[in-house]
């Protein structure tokens, strides 16, 4: 699979450029790039195609931020920001970037064809352990579908094809433009027979239960797209899709960040200074872990391959457990007496060494 190109170098212009350069820049590749002007070639359309799919991403100032931070990692496939958009995506953003209704031909949500009924959206949650390992969620929707019994016809008014067309005059020549057809709201079909009780678009609203593969190291507000399974639209036109949005659950000790997952540990002095053995939570359960003896308080422990997946099989990350040495707040007489006595030790006096990290070398070790 061919690495995807930074989405900046795709519209040639810098983390720093506004939104209205944004679309300038894209709107520029779009008129180069488009079909119409390129009828037949294969390097075109893909060039129009990643062109829009990095416009996407940059003009949403959300996704923006995350992809940012984490570049295409932070979108998983079908989430707008992973080759998930198709032609019909596309066409349907260019009332917002050249005004109006369609371009070059393509108005509405749809590219020559019937008109696809409206997508559903829904919220799934999920744990660190589902995120970690993958999951199959059964989501139950409601959806309009083809009522039981109604049958259709061709349109008379455009043959089948959904689309009126016209030809006008542009900067770039003559161009052809396409609106919905009136007579069958750009389904190509009429109805012929309906039962009694159905409505005039010749729907009825059903309760249905989706099976929905969620891949591991999905992140929050990552979307997942199931193909045909939104609402049909009138005239027995193709269903839209439906769009899984992920909604992370808050880990009770555990903090992520992206593949990594973070632990805060306290442990009592004597532990730090003897050493000792402790149960760590993890995505999959406790793991055990050995506290050598003389541990500093902000040291860092790694545990390699018990962080979470990448959603693109990039490798797992780790758990970082952050030591913090507890200080109690009260002591006995008796308690205060034994460290009496060890504070005059040399031993106890503090003679940090060359291989002893101070906080902001530990800061950098993180990030490096």
């Amino acid at each position: 699979m061919a690495q995807k190109r930074d989405f900046y170098e795709v519209l040639g212009v810098s983390k720093s450029s506004s939104s209205d350069e944004i679309k300038k820049a894209y709107r520029k590749l779009a008129i180069k790039y488009h079909p119409d002007k390129n009828p037949g070639d294969a390097v075109a359309e893909d060039k129009f195609k990643e062109a829009a799919e990095a416009y996407e991403i940059l003009s949403n100032p959300e996704k923006k931020q995350k992809y940012d931070q984490f570049g295409h990692q932070a979108f998983g496939p079908g989430s707008g920001g992973q080759g998930g958009m198709n032609m019909d995506d596309i066409f349907s953003h260019f009332g917002d970037i050249f005004g109006g209704g369609g371009f070059g031909g393509f108005g509405g949500n749809s590219r020559g064809g019937a008109v696809r009924g409206a997508n559903l959206r829904v919220r799934v949650k999920l744990n660190l352990s589902d995120i970690a390992s993958g999951v199959e969620k059964k989501i139950k929707i409601r959806r309009a579908v083809p009522a039981d019994g109604i049958t259709f016809k061709t349109c008379t008014v455009c043959n089948g094809s959904g689309q009126i067309s016209r030809v006008q005059n542009t900067i770039l020549g003559q161009m052809r433009t396409a609106s919905a057809c009136n007579g069958c709201n750009g389904s190509g079909k009429m109805i012929d027979k309906r039962p009694s009780g159905v409505g005039a678009d010749g729907l009825e609203r059903v309760e249905e239960v989706v099976s929905v593969k969620i891949p591991p190291g999905v992140q929050d507000g990552m979307q997942l797209r199931v193909a045909s399974k939104g609402n049909h639209g009138p005239g027995g036109s193709p269903a839209g899709d439906l769009i899984v949005s992920i909604e992370e659950e808050i880990h009770e000790s555990l903090i992520r960040e992206g593949q990594h997952l973070h632990f805060e540990l306290y442990i009592s002095f004597p532990d730090a200074a003897l050493g000792s053995s402790v149960e760590i939570p993890s995505v999959n359960g406790k793991v055990r872990m050995k506290i050598d003896a003389g541990t500093q308080s902000g040291k860092t422990l790694r545990l390699k391959g018990k962080g979470l997946p990448s959603v693109e099989g990039y490798g797992v990350g780790d758990l970082l457990v952050h030591v913090s040495v507890w200080t109690p707040k009260s002591i006995t007489g008796k308690e205060k007496s034994l460290l009496e006595d060890l504070k005059e030790s040399k031993n106890f006096k503090p003679n940090p060494g060359k291989s002893d990290k101070g906080f902001f070398e530990r800061v950098q070790d993180l990030f490096n």
